[in-house]
């Protein structure tokens, strides 16, 4: 049953899931354990541990035993995710389950184009969110083919409802450094006006946190405009990385603002798993929105049982999703049993250190990322793990002949990146050489010097912090793993002089 637990984790998902010849997805993982990689990339994808998917193959028996069983245990899954999440603290949310982030982009902006009234949305720039976010959020395709597996055009309208192209906020200048809070701000504000002016609805999605670890707009931005305009305004947060506190998440739906989460980035589950959570009154609001459009997209056992617009969809089963969100929840429950206080002040050890590290290393140029602390905030009380950084963009110099340092181009970038993750046996005299690590795969990230540039990225996960909340050996040693890693990462830009 292993191997057919395998199998199913790479399945339900759309091309990016399915792999290469190296046994591998787009992201780099397999569908199996690799305990010798060290998963430090949880900004992109990491590789399933072996608690998670021990969890993900039991269902997978239990799923092929019990004919009709995807019903019962996507409703499971659903429940499981609320009372994890933090979202029980708000009673009446919903939660709906897709295949991934981009997915649950369409999913928003259909529930909002179900009044019948023209939608846009504003959002920040598709490079710090997803590639094939600003397609979904004009409610077009995005790829070329669909969880289901159905071949579609990409760009094509999913709906014939009229949505209109996004307009799209930058968060960093040309050179990649970030942009004032109060000048991003002021440009979401303007964005969503306009819109407004327009005669269309609104959609404004508030990305918590970027693909670099930026929060935008501030959640008091957001705030201010809904309380301006109503529900004219829908706010989508977009906490796709799941970097949030429970108590961080209830502020957001206690304010009546969608949260779309995936269990893939922080919480360390395998790519394409992801959940809309809904506030009780929207979900109230959104129940009769029409869903035939998302078909090829969703089932009916994925939605409430209740919503009566669900009923128009099929309910195809989809176990490798189930086994997707199996797997994630066991990671989410092992953090969840992590004191927060002691999951604050790990986290805060740990980003020091490596703080510390790439900016004293001349290998390294850390790309700066906006404190978090302060920016959050509500009624909800309690340790908030979420402000302290857990993800660390940075570009990688190398030496020229004349002395001086220039950063690699996004080429040398992404070869470094695949070297990361493969023993080398040229050099098995050198201990690195043998070490093998993930980080989160290259961010183009602007221009230094004329040349593009991109940076890595070396990120904190709930796994990170359930490995290091063992004992002060563990904390130790999931340091010592981030700097081995910065270690490989200068020794193969040496290599490579």
């Amino acid at each position: 049953m292993w191997s057919v637990a395998a199998q199913a984790l790479t399945e339900g998902g759309d091309a990016r899931i399915r792999l290469g010849g190296a046994g591998a997805n787009a992201y780099g993982c397999p569908p199996r354990p690799d305990p010798a990689l060290v998963a430090l990339g949880s900004s992109t994808a990491s590789v399933i541990s072996g608690a998670a998917f021990e969890s993900a193959a039991a269902l997978c028996v239990r799923l092929a035993a019990w004919p009709g069983g995807h019903v019962a245990e996507a409703a499971r899954l659903r429940r499981l995710l609320l009372q994890l999440s933090g979202a029980e603290a708000v009673p009446g949310t919903e939660v709906v389950l897709a295949a991934s982030g981009t997915d649950l982009h369409l999913f928003a902006t259909q529930l909002v184009a179900g009044t019948g009234q023209a939608v846009q949305a504003v959002m920040a720039q598709a490079s710090e969110t997803g590639s094939g976010v600003p397609a979904a959020l004009a409610a077009c395709h995005f790829a070329t083919g669909t969880c289901q597996g159905r071949s579609v055009a990409r760009g094509a309208p999913v709906s014939p409802q009229a949505v209109g192209e996004p307009i799209a906020v930058a968060l960093r200048e040309a050179d990649g450094t970030p942009r004032r809070a109060e000048v991003v701000d002021a440009e979401f504000t303007a964005g969503v006006e306009a819109v407004l002016r327009a005669g269309r609805r609104c959609l404004l999605v508030l990305t918590d946190l970027s693909k670099t670890g930026l929060l935008a707009p501030s959640p008091a931005c957001a705030a201010r405009l809904r309380k301006r305009h109503g529900e004219r305004l829908e706010v989508l947060v977009d906490a796709c990385q799941f970097r949030l506190a429970p108590a961080s998440l209830a502020d957001y739906l206690a304010q009546d603002w969608m949260v779309a989460v995936t269990g893939s980035k922080f919480i360390t589950g395998p790519a394409f798993c992801g959940a809309l959570l809904l506030p009780p009154a929207l979900a109230r609001r959104s129940w009769h929105r029409p869903l035939g459009a998302l078909q090829l997209y969703t089932a009916r056992s994925h939605w409430p049982d209740h919503w009566p617009a669900a009923d128009a969809l099929d309910d195809p089963p989809n176990p490798g999703l189930l086994l997707r969100w199996q797997a994630a929840l066991v990671e989410l429950q092992r953090f969840r049993a992590v004191p927060e206080a002691l999951a604050d002040r790990f986290l805060q050890h740990w980003g020091a250190a490596v703080g510390e590290r790439l900016r004293s290393d001349a290998t390294f140029a850390p790309l700066p990322v906006a404190p978090l602390d302060g920016v959050r905030g509500g009624r909800w009380s309690g340790g908030r793990w979420d402000r302290q950084q857990t993800i660390f963009p940075f570009l990688v110099l190398r030496r020229t002949a004349a002395g001086g340092r220039v950063p690699l181009t996004p080429a040398q970038t992404a070869a470094v990146h695949r070297a990361l993750a493969e023993a080398d046996p040229s050099g098995l005299d050198d201990p690195l050489a043998g070490a093998r690590f993930q980080l989160g795969q290259p961010v183009g990230c602007g221009v230094r010097e004329g040349q593009p540039v991109s940076a890595l990225r070396l990120c904190a996960s709930a796994r990170t912090v359930v490995e290091a909340a063992r004992s002060v050996q563990g904390r130790t040693q999931a340091v010592a793993q981030a700097m081995a890693a910065l270690d490989k990462v200068a020794w193969l830009v040496r290599r490579m002089a």
